[in-house]
């Protein structure tokens, strides 16, 4: 079993399918620590993904600064390798930072995304096992 540099299993096992957890939340304002998580985690990516789907964790992380950018082109970067994109815990007025961000750098183009307040709903939707 490998840990993916959020401290996520890989491959994360849910309802029968894969996917691979993003782990950026409880960041607050550190862009400094989420930055250097982004990095690390976008190298993961392109060393052990070939496809499968994708859930960001953005919970008690601010979406100021240079975040919504650094998001948007690292998902834009590993984009080939991700299936389906969930992202939790980015309410609605954070959402809209980070969609903006996301069609300037051409994320809305690539694979499905969808935004999710519950956890469970977004993996159950990426797995294709929505309740």
């Amino acid at each position: 079993m490998r840990k993916s540099p959020g401290g996520s299993t890989f491959p994360y096992y849910y309802k029968g399918g894969e996917l691979h957890c993003l782990h950026f939340g409880s960041f607050f304002a550190d862009e400094t620590s989420l930055f250097a998580r982004i990095g690390a985690e976008r190298e993961f990516v392109l060393r052990n993904i070939a496809r499968m789907p994708v859930w960001v964790d953005l919970y008690e992380t601010e979406l100021t600064g240079r975040v919504p950018a650094e998001l948007a082109a690292m998902i834009r970067a590993v984009g080939g390798r991700i299936t389906k994109l969930a992202i939790v815990g980015c309410p609605a007025r954070r959402r809209r930072r980070l969609s903006k961000a996301f069609a300037k750098e051409g994320v809305g183009t690539g694979p499905p995304l969808r935004y999710f307040d519950d956890p469970e709903v977004a993996k159950s939707w990426l797995v294709g096992k929505e309740p």
